[in-house]
């Protein structure tokens, strides 16, 4: 059984910054295979941030150079870093082991103008 916890989600204003976290427990896996993903009121998830194959990190077009993904091996936790949020980023936010399918129950993000 695996479990993804996120956390750190929460109400700010446009330009500021979140952290959310996400922990894994149970069946052991690379943090490598964890990505972010996102949902908009009335649409399917998307993608957000991932790390490739080589060690490196990916992102969706429209959060290059705001947000960070990164990882703590010691603490099995995978982060987002969220900086200069704007309001169109305001969405329900997922960490994901695509490939295995174990999602987390997510965590809502509400950036307000």
């Amino acid at each position: 059984q695996v479990q993804l916890v996120e956390s750190g989600g929460g109400l700010v204003q446009a330009g500021g910054s979140l952290r959310l976290s996400c922990t894994a427990s149970g069946r052991t896996f690379s943090l490598n295979a964890i990505g972010w993903y996102r949902q908009f009121p009335g649409k399917q998830r998307g993608f957000v941030a991932a790390f490739t194959s080589d060690g490196s990190t990916t992102y969706a077009d429209s959060v290059k150079g705001r947000f960070t993904i990164s990882r703590d091996n010691a603490e099995n936790t995978v982060y987002l870093q969220m900086n200069s949020l704007k309001p169109e980023d305001t969405a329900v936010y997922y960490c994901a082991n695509y490939k295995l399918g174990y999602w987390g129950q997510g965590t809502q993000v509400t950036v307000s103008s």
